[in-house]
């Protein structure tokens, strides 16, 4: 469970807010639920390493680009 409680009675609604939102994104809560709404077919052993070649692969090759300066890094 995540509390959030005013520093002082000054504070104004809105920062209270914010440190909620920052709390709760932290927690990973909002994520966790997201990810359980959508039902995925668990992989197996060798679809999870292909995939990860390829993301790999991939990821080297975008890095080259961007070294080449062929594409401009984010």
């Amino acid at each position: 469970m995540i509390s959030v409680k005013r520093k002082d009675a000054k504070e104004a609604n809105e920062n209270l807010l914010r440190r909620f939102n920052r709390r709760v994104l932290q927690s990973g809560v909002v994520a966790k639920a997201k990810a359980s709404q959508r039902f995925s077919k668990p992989q197996s052993k060798r679809d999870r390493r292909t995939s990860a070649i390829v993301r790999d692969q991939r990821k080297a090759q975008k890095n080259l680009q961007i070294r080449l300066g062929l594409i401009k890094a984010k």
